[in-house]
């Protein structure tokens, strides 16, 4: 038994002729034993009795030693042991063919018929789960209709008890069972189409009743649509609440809970809520900051709340925002009161916190656009335009706080801080924002208005501002008194020549006021900037910089076509130019000190901009020189080049052309009278007057042939040059203070004496023509050079011999 068991073990399973062959093997090797070590073989004493191993005693075999007995009964104990355990396996043989023939047996049997049955089941077993698969999935979907008819059935009746709420629940709850329907696939139902189509049929139903209802309880009275706008059609604008709850009421709940409610289960409260905030919006809060006189009026009576306007006060153009704030809160207290303290959703017991009610909905639509109104409209405007007005800011602030915080307890707002708070907390930079955009729109206004008005600028002319405080007064003073002992000790050193109190001042001369009081604001605004924090002040002073960047730009391009085509307003944008740069030079040097720390490090100059500006000036008014000389080569065109003057129609051309081009230099000389300064004006008529002078000593120098005729014309037209060329000089009112100027026309008229030579020699002989020139040294010479001097004789006199010696001294 122990045998098999282990064999069991070790295999796992019985192998009949495996087992079979060791028994065999087994069964031999006892009969061996048996035979004994003789066995088989011829011995000397013939074949020993079966049975014994040892010789018998007394058959002639010497008697075996001791030891090799001891040996023969060892072997006949270990036989005797032996022989049961072949026994036993003998009996094991035989028990395991009989088993192995079992095992064969039950094989067989297995094969042939369990095999059979057992596919049978199978195949049994997985019909029946199927059809239970079905059975269930039939009887779910049945289940579904079922609490779908149910859902329905109730809704129509809680529907007609006015119960809306549990009918919306109702609905939303066959909603839920015909969308389970719809997503099982595979088991599609005609039914289902009938069926979402009574669903929204009944939908659209219940939607209408609440409609109706909402219709009820809130009412609009509106002004006609074209009228929207104005103050008066919204004094038209009413609104009826008739959710003031009865007894009854206040015990069951108001109407107006049960509703909206039904609104937010079928998920149409958000559009309704929608269109009743921005009626609000449009109707009653805009209106309320848009107008300051308009002022909310309530009324309460036994079924209705009404909320309409009345005008009262002075129509201000803006109203402050405590104002507005206190208007804006009744009216969200009025509706808290009898319309919004509803919640969205029934709570539960252990949902307490879900509890969301509908003025937090209605506060999340219309708070952005409403903040956005409050700021553009009513704290944009409540911002202070001086520096010396930022602390009563503080009550703005403190009253947009107390806003919002009421806001809050209504659950309108959540606790963050908001755009609103935040826009009236930064006030600084909202002060400066807003002053440095005043400035820049009064700027551009001044730069876009008439450069023809002007006022006159003196040396003695000052921007009038107050004086300011010297920084370092108590070093300043320090320095004077040493000063005063240097002079003391050292008076010798000191220059008795000094300057004059106007060296550096700006030459009379007149100027657009518009650009007066565009230096004057660039002053104010410096001057504020002393005063603001470090923020405000540098971008105070940056828009002061921007201010004539701006005018740099703007003006030559806005005034482009009349500074081109008007000489006088020409001058007075050469003047305004240097106006601007003159006090550029000095600007940031007086407010240095005054301004921040971050600007005293030499960042506060406008020393950069005085280039850009000259140059400006100078080339608006050098744009017009050349206007008005290309006009007086164009007029002198037209005397046919002096030549011929004995003919009368040439004579006339020429003299029309001088009398042309003196009239324009007189033109010219009124317009810019008492505009450009003295020393300007005088050089840029000496100019003009210089072009024409020259174009007349060419042409006559070019001629060929002149006669004597000709050359007592020519000299009468010149000698009208000059008595009335200096005649055009007139830079001062006073005709008497002109004659100073007018002595002066050589300085400025570079080919004065050329003319004058050049009438000399018309009317002179060849001898003072000869003694004129003075072997080069005379004053012909210093005009005119041998060859033109050559070419004027060879046109005035004939070929004589007394010509020929007259030529011959010229060189």
């Amino acid at each position: 038994g122990s045998l098999v068991a282990a064999v069991l073990a070790h295999s796992g399973r019985l192998d009949k002729e495996d087992l079979g062959t060791r028994i065999g093997r087994l069964s031999r090797r006892v009969e061996e034993l048996k035979a004994g070590p003789g066995a088989g073989r011829a011995g000397g004493g013939g074949q020993q009795p079966q049975g014994s191993l040892l010789p018998a005693v007394g058959d002639g075999v010497p008697a075996l030693p001791p030891l090799q007995g001891e040996v023969c009964t060892m072997i006949n104990k270990k036989y005797s042991e032996f022989l049961p355990s072949v026994q036993s396996a003998e009996e094991l043989v035989s028990q395991v063919d009989g088993l192995s023939r079992n095992i064969d047996l039950l094989r067989a049997g297995i094969e042939t018929e369990v095999q059979r049955d057992l596919n049978v089941a199978v195949a049994e077993f997985t019909e029946l789960k199927q059809q239970l698969e079905r059975d269930t999935l039939v009887l779910s979907v049945l289940k579904k209709l079922q609490e779908f008819d149910t859902a329905i059935k109730e809704y129509n009746t809680a529907l007609l008890e006015k119960k809306y709420v549990a009918a919306a629940q109702q609905l939303e709850k066959a909603r839920s069972s015909l969308k389970m329907l719809e997503s099982r696939k595979g088991f599609e139902l005609k039914i289902l189409k009938a069926l979402g189509t009574e669903l929204t049929v009944q939908t659209q139903n219940m939607l209408y009743h609440l409609g109706e209802e909402w219709q009820k309880l809130v009412v609009w009275k509106l002004p006609p649509s074209k009228e929207s706008s104005s103050l008066e059609s919204v004094m038209h604008s009413e609104l009826h609440l008739h959710t003031v709850p009865s007894k009854e009421e206040e015990l069951a709940g108001p109407p107006v809970a049960s509703v909206l409610q039904a609104f937010a289960v079928l998920g149409e409260l958000h559009t309704k809520l929608k269109i009743f905030g921005q009626l609000l919006l449009k109707y009653i809060l805009k209106p309320l900051i848009l107008y300051p006189s308009l002022q909310p009026f309530t009324e309460e009576q036994s079924d209705v709340f009404i909320l309409r306007f009345k005008s009262e006060g002075p129509d201000l153009d803006h109203s402050s925002p405590m104002e507005v704030f206190d208007k804006i809160k009744l009216v969200f207290e009025v509706l808290h009161k009898y319309l919004l303290n509803v919640p969205l959703e029934q709570p539960a017991e252990d949902k307490k916190e879900c509890r969301v009610t509908l003025a937090a909905l209605l506060g999340g639509m219309i708070w952005e656009e409403l903040s956005d109104c409050l700021i553009q409209n009513c704290l944009v405007n409540s911002i202070p335009t001086n520096s010396s007005k930022l602390e009563q800011y503080i009550e703005v602030i403190k009253s947009t706080e107390e806003f919002e915080k009421a806001l809050k307890n209504m659950q309108f707002l959540k606790g963050d801080t908001t755009d609103l708070l935040k826009y009236a907390r930064n006030v600084n930079s909202h002060f400066a924002n807003k002053k440095c955009q005043d400035v820049i729109v009064a700027a551009r206004n001044l730069m876009t208005s008439e450069i023809h008005n002007t006022v006159k600028i003196t040396p003695d002319s000052c921007v009038a501002l107050p004086r300011l405080p010297d920084p370092e007064a108590g070093d300043h003073l320090k320095m004077q008194k040493t000063c005063k002992l240097v002079h003391k000790d050292t008076g010798t050193l000191e220059n008795e020549t000094k300057l004059s109190q106007y060296t550096f001042s700006l030459p009379t001369c007149r100027i657009s006021s518009s650009v007066e009081k565009l230096m004057e604001l660039a002053y104010q605004t410096l001057l504020e900037a002393t005063a603001s924090t470090d923020q405000c002040c540098i971008q105070l002073f940056y828009s002061v910089r921007n201010i004539f960047q701006l005018f740099y730009d703007v003006v030559p391009t806005y005034h482009k076509e009349n500074l081109q085509k008007l000489p006088q307003l020409a001058a007075i944008h050469h003047n305004n130019c240097m106006y601007i740069a003159h006090h550029l030079l000095t600007l940031g040097h007086q407010f240095r000190y005054r301004l921040t720390n971050i600007l005293c490090d030499g960042a506060a100059t406008f020393v950069d901009l005085v280039p850009g500006f000259r140059r400006l000036g100078m080339e608006c008014f050098l744009a017009q020189m050349r206007v008005q000389k290309g006009e007086i080569l164009e007029r002198l065109s037209s005397a046919r080049n002096f030549s011929n003057m004995d003919d009368e129609e040439n004579y006339c051309a020429a003299n029309k052309a001088i009398r042309q081009v003196l009239h324009q230099l007189k033109r010219l000389g009124k317009v810019w009278q008492d505009v450009l300064p003295v020393n300007v004006y005088c050089k840029a008529m000496g100019t003009l007057l210089n072009t024409a002078l020259t174009e007349i000593v060419t042409r006559i120098a070019a001629l060929e042939d002149i006669s004597a005729e000709d050359a007592d014309r020519l000299y009468s037209l010149c000698r009208t040059m000059v008595e009335e060329g200096p005649q055009v000089f007139t830079p001062l009112p006073e005709e008497d203070k002109n004659k100073k100027y007018q002595e002066e026309v050589p300085v400025y008229v570079q080919k004065w004496m050329t003319f004058k030579e050049l009438m000399i020699i018309l009317q002179a002989n060849l001898q003072e023509i000869v003694d004129q020139w003075a072997d080069g040294k005379g004053p012909l010479a210093a005009e005119f050079s041998a060859a033109e001097v050559k070419s004027l004789i060879r046109a005035l006199f004939q070929n004589t011999e007394r010509r020929a010696a007259a030529l011959a001294k010229i060189k």
